[in-house]
């Protein structure tokens, strides 16, 4: 059975989390009637959510670390896959399936989870000059991640211990570029309408993928020796190769790239793989304020390294986030940067509830998060008619989602809780709904608070449904089977990934409209999620 496959199998007979909201000593909503309408004022979700695109992001090396059995973790709803260049093409006139083979291996079953990747290609885990080798020697899985690994048309490097001396082949041999634009076109036809990529990083480029030894420009001094040589510290013209190749072959996908000071004449969000740390303060968080708004539109994410630096100190993420001044760093940074993810929580453990308390602060401040304060429809609707119905939404997270996934209202049973009839609210891009701006540290908020933004939709109720009392939710779907996926911060919440807001009288009339806060589910504890990946 594929490992994805028995993970999800473990999910669903897993235990409920311990941090389930409790609802038993509040009152839910403000219910009003006022002429003709309902007007529910839900009560705001209080704890983090596990959302699509968003948040502690996780990494795992396929084959040798052990996915635990309270996977997907409390907040996790994106891995980090490293994808090793001559697994998805040897050689040039290896096709697009093979990519998509690979893909299928490594990431099968992700859907069930409502799990999505993060892909970055790669060559080098680390060089021979800096004590890497061409295989690891303590695993035998054909995926490990370490070692080297180069197609088989391209020639190995030639490394001179002498700092002026360029190296030959790898990536500096004359066939490299025109491999790598043809590598990068198939990855976009395999990838770029693919439901389980949230984001690809571009990497390829040195170490680990991160576009240094060698470097992609001349920008920063190289990491070995104190001033670049081309072909040696950097691969001159290899910005723009790969600049236009992705820009070419990723239409639908946000590419990232390592740093914020390079493709400047290119549209890509950033991921900065020292997030926080201080000896990066320059090239990772100042470089990212100067993109001004481009967080708007490209997502700002990547990982906290503990290993290094200022972190060094650390032995764990869990340390860096209960760390007072640490963690007021980081959330700083988050909301500054309008952060959209980070990476580091993959062997956290999430039996700690301290660091738990703590880390729901981070998963809050990460990416969006949609407030529902107002949601107003009529009391009757008759089979046939138009409903009308409108809500106030706020975006009170650090980033906006970068797709636009529709939104639904559906007609859900009383009693079965499944749906009876939707439909989609036309001219509704929640791409646009922003976060606040100007983050003032001191105060812990934004000076320019988040925008309240009203969406109304005129729907057409078929003039067969049965009449009855129903319940009125909404949804933001994943288009990929159009199933419920992101949820908003609200407590009205039923498992499956619809938020009912009140009762709704079809075809005659009621007296209650209020949906009793005993049929609400924890948010946290709904692990029923999915979408749907069909290969073309």
């Amino acid at each position: 059975m594929n490992a994805w496959k028995l993970l999800v199998l473990i999910v669903f007979i897993g235990c409920k989390p311990n941090y389930e909201e409790d609802f038993s000593h509040i009152n839910t909503n403000t219910v009003e009637v006022q002429d003709g309408k309902v007007v529910v004022k839900p009560r705001e979700y209080g704890r983090a959510i596990r959302n699509p695109m968003k948040g502690l992001r996780e990494f795992f090396g396929p084959g040798y670390d052990v996915k635990r059995s309270e996977y997907p973790y409390p907040f996790g709803s994106m891995v980090k896959e490293y994808m090793q260049w001559n697994m998805i093409e040897n050689q040039e006139s290896d096709g697009v399936d093979k990519i998509m083979d690979y893909s299928d291996h490594r990431w099968g079953g992700v859907e069930d989870m409502n799990v999505k990747v993060i892909p970055r290609i790669f060559i080098i885990w680390q060089e021979p000059w800096h004590g890497g080798y061409a295989k690891n020697t303590y695993v035998s899985t054909p995926d490990d991640l370490n070692g080297w690994h180069w197609p088989s048309d391209i020639p190995g490097q030639i490394y001179s211990a002498n700092i002026t001396i360029p190296i030959t082949g790898g990536y500096f041999d004359p066939n490299f570029q025109y491999r790598l634009k043809k590598l990068v076109e198939k990855a976009g036809q395999a990838w770029d309408n693919d439901p389980r990529v949230a984001y690809v990083e571009m990497g390829i480029i040195g170490e680990w993928g991160e576009h240094h030894d060698p470097s992609i420009t001349t920008y920063w001094k190289p990491h070995d020796q104190e001033q670049h040589v081309a072909n040696r510290t950097w691969i001159p013209g290899v910005e723009k190769t790969l600049g236009d190749a992705f820009t070419a072959a990723f239409k639908n996908k946000k590419v990232m790239v390592r740093y914020a000071y390079e493709f400047k004449d290119y549209d890509f969000g950033i991921y900065w793989d020292s997030f926080a740390e201080g000896q990066e303060q320059e090239r990772g968080y100042e470089a990212i304020k100067q993109l001004g708004d481009r967080w708007k539109t490209q997502p700002i994410g990547g990982e906290i390294t503990w290993n290094w630096g200022d972190m060094a100190k650390f032995k764990s993420f869990e340390e860096v986030i209960v760390d007072a001044s640490m963690r007021k760093n980081v959330l700083d940074q988050i909301r500054s940067l309008h952060c959209n993810h980070l990476g580091g929580v993959t062997w956290a453990n999430f039996k700690n509830l301290e660091f738990l308390q703590h880390a729901e602060s981070i998963q809050k401040a990460l990416g969006y998060r949609y407030v529902i304060d107002e949601f107003v429809y009529p009391t009757r609707v008759d089979p046939g008619k138009n409903l009308k119905v409108s809500f106030k939404v706020r975006n009170t997270g650090s980033s906006p989602f970068y797709y636009d996934w529709p939104v639904e209202i559906a007609l859900v049973h009383k009693s079965t809780q499944l749906k009876e009839w939707s439909a989609v609210l036309s001219n509704v891009n929640i791409s646009s709904w922003m976060p606040g701006e100007n983050w003032d540290s001191g105060n812990n908020q934004y000076t320019q608070q988040a925008k309240s933004y009203t969406i109304e939709g005129d729907l057409a109720i078929p003039s067969d449904i049965a009449p009855g009392e129903y319940m009125l939710a909404i949804s933001i779907n994943d288009p990929a089977g159009n199933l419920p996926s992101i949820r908003f911060a609200t407590i009205n919440y039923i498992q499956g990934g619809r938020h009912p807001m009140g009762y709704i009288g079809v075809g005659q009339q009621i007296d209650n409209f209020e949906i009793s806060r005993n049929l609400f589910v924890d948010l946290a504890a709904d692990k029923t999620l999915y979408y749907e990946y069909k290969r073309d």
